[in-house]
């Protein structure tokens, strides 16, 4: 710990490298430019007189002057006679008057050369002595310096800049280490690495990655049956996943050099510098094999060639990739290096990067189901004080959906809200208002509205709430608000059942309940608003759905145009005809009115039980599953959530006898005992 503070930089260290350089250039700037203003252009100007052109014409004509010397620049200097100092100078110090000089700027060189030719002529008719003139270039050493030397000085410093800051962040060796590999190296020793320990969930997942670090720690293990170790393995799946997560895993479990660059880092605005990077990150992993180099948001550089009509940048990224894949099964031999890869968007990956032999894994990272969930809360929780509300069950039962991310987000939300209120530990409610913060955001309770709109709102909601209740396959209500959150006015929180697989019949119950809020302002308030722009969107593209992807539409059954490998992403053809077209149309509007009317008639036969959701809705502003049960009484049906929890809970109450089989004897022995007194 002594030698890491002994590292830290001081506060009064003085600054190094390219501002060291850039201070040292400005000073040197600035002492050039007020030598220029001072001196510069002017000789010894500051033991001279200047005077005017015509002034200068009356000395001379006046006997006054000797000796004139003229520059090229049109500037003049004069030496007065001493026998004429008090004409020119006056009464002035005898020390400015011994230097005797004047300085003029001339109209012309040829104009003046003429003029003193003139006036000596005339001298000389006269018995005068004739002014003794010299033509001479002018030097002017301040000029000449900014001139010439200041601009070698700015190159020179542009060189220095370039190869201290852009060479710098490049890795080191100056402007030449622009193509140098900027991966981090991994250090093994570090004391807050993560482990497989701290990954909760994954199980797949894990175990395909665990592998990977299995091998690198016994290949002997594989290789005497003949295995060969996988050279790449590529992470996907949504974002927060863990993917990132699992890959600080494996370089946490792994005792060999672990090389962490991003995918991003290859791109560069020079030409050439992603495929030079490429082929320093690979020397340096062979030269320390074996090892692993993990590339996050692989997507940066490995998107399908071809695609875009653009040149330039496109071009330089397809040149990266190509080295890519080169390095990682090419001509060359690439033995004991792996690589590990993480993206979310899988389907614009190249084909060649995503062949056997490169990435021989795909390793699906899926948002967690409610077990895996449970453990996930587990590992977030710890740090967290709780008091003896929080249930991690319902806590899981009430995230589904979630990734892990979000659900550290809820933790960490729930934590600041409870601080916020100035409680000692978090409790059950912080974490629900925290999942309404994440969900449906943040609560505007300033927002003034009118009777009326707390009415429609009101109506629209409770529409949601009756219809949702009464479906089997809708998903179950768990809260119901007209309080404005984030853009919404109102909002309705659910339970998504978590199947595996989807059937007509959900999806028809889930357009019923979306429909239920414009169907209750048509029934009830006889009008139509703005609120249902969220649900009829939701519900026009789940129809659309239904016709286009699923084959779930009478006239086009058993026909998908559904395209999963997005290869007509860019493509301006539709993959059927303009009367497919319009079929689909009138199929998606049938579902849509078809589920509109059965959303009006469940409201019809419930209008009583709708009304009181509505008033109870207006009176308190939020109401719970328990107020909608307590009016249109229990749901007949248990959610797959419930069945999942009472499945686990009777498992473990099976395994639990196992345990208990020791203290059964002890009992018997006692029995024996007792017989035989």
């Amino acid at each position: 710990m002594a030698e890491k503070k002994n590292k830290a930089p001081q506060p009064n260290q003085q600054p190094s490298g390219p501002r060291r350089w850039i201070s040292m250039i400005f000073y040197m700037l600035a002492f050039l430019l007020l030598g220029y203003w001072f001196y510069g252009d002017r000789g010894d100007k500051g033991a001279s007189k200047d005077l005017s052109y015509t002034k200068l014409t009356a000395y001379i004509e006046a006997d006054a002057i000797d000796k004139l010397q003229v520059y090229d620049d049109l500037h003049l200097k004069a030496n007065v006679k001493p026998q004429k100092y008090a004409l020119v100078f006056g009464a002035q110090a005898d020390g400015e008057r011994a230097k005797g000089q004047l300085e003029a700027q001339v109209p012309s060189v040829e104009e003046f050369s003429k003029y003193i030719d003139n006036v000596n002529a005339t001298r000389k008719a006269d018995g005068l002595t004739v002014i003794d003139v010299k033509y001479e270039k002018s030097h002017d050493y301040w000029y000449l310096i900014l001139v010439n030397i200041l601009p070698l000085a700015a190159i020179i410093f542009f060189l220095i800049w370039m190869s201290r800051g852009v060479g710098g962040a490049a890795g080191g060796g100056g402007i030449f280490g622009v193509g140098k590999a900027r991966a981090q190296l991994f250090d093994k020793d570090k004391k807050d690495k993560v482990t497989f320990q701290d990954v909760a969930g994954l199980y797949g997942a894990k175990q395909e990655v665990q592998e990977i670090v299995e091998f690198l720690k016994n290949p002997k293990k594989y290789t005497e049956i003949g295995a060969k170790i996988p050279k790449g393995a590529l992470l996907v799946g949504p974002p927060g996943t863990g993917k990132t997560l699992l890959a600080k895993a494996v370089a946490g479990e792994a005792d060999v050099p672990f090389f962490s660059m991003s995918g991003s880092d290859f791109v560069e605005m020079f030409v050439g510098v992603g495929a030079s990077r490429v082929r320093d990150l690979f020397r340096q992993a062979k030269e320390k094999a074996p090892a692993i180099i993990f590339i996050d948001e692989i997507d940066a550089i490995g998107r399908a060639r071809g695609k875009s009509v653009m040149t330039g940048g496109n071009d330089e990224r397809e040149s990266t990739l190509n080295q890519l894949l080169t390095e990682m099964d090419g001509f060359g031999t690439n033995s004991g290096v792996i690589i590990l890869a993480a993206t979310n968007r899988a389907d614009v990956l190249d084909a060649a990067l995503l062949r056997a032999g490169r990435f021989d894994r795909q390793i699906h990272v899926e948002l967690p189901d409610l077990q895996e969930r449970k453990e996930i809360f587990q590992v977030h929780l710890r740090p967290i004080k709780l008091d003896d509300s929080v249930d991690v069950d319902f806590l899981s039962k009430q995230t589904p959906g979630f990734s892990g991310a979000d659900i550290a987000n809820v933790c960490n939300e729930a934590a600041l809200i409870a601080a916020r209120g100035g409680r000692k530990k978090v409790g059950k409610q912080d974490f629900m208002d925290a999942v309404d913060r994440i969900v449906g955001g943040l609560e505007r309770k300033n927002k003034i509205m009118t009777d009326e709109e707390k009415k429609s709102i009101a109506f629209h909601e409770a529409g949601h709430a009756t219809i949702s209740w009464m479906l089997r396959w809708a998903n179950p209500l768990v809260k119901v608000t007209i309080v404005p959150r984030g853009m919404a006015l109102g909002a309705a929180w659910y339970l998504p059942e978590e199947r595996q697989l989807t059937n007509e019949e959900h999806i028809l119950d889930e357009l019923c309940s979306l429909l239920g809020g414009r169907a209750a302002e048509q029934l009830f308030l006889e009008q139509t608003s703005t609120g249902a722009l969220n649900d009829l969107e939701r519900a026009t593209k789940q129809a659309y759905a239904m016709v286009a992807y699923y084959g779930m539409s009478d006239k086009l059954k058993d026909v998908s145009f559904y395209d999963s490998t997005g290869r007509y992403d860019y493509g301006f053809v539709k993959p059927y005809s303009e009367e497919t077209a319009t079929l689909i149309d009138q199929e998606t509007q049938r579902i849509i009115a078809n589920q509109m009317a059965r959303a009006k008639q469940i409201l019809t036969e419930h209008a009583e039980g709708h009304h009181q959701i509505a008033q109870l809705l207006i009176d308190r502003e939020v109401i719970t599953a328990e107020d909608v049960e307590a009016i249109l009484g229990p749901r007949p049906w248990k959610s797959r959530g419930d069945e999942l929890l009472e499945a686990n809970a009777a498992i473990a109450e099976a395994e639990k006898p196992k345990k208990k089989r020791a203290p059964r004897k002890k009992k018997e022995e006692n029995v024996k005992s007792d017989n035989n007194e």
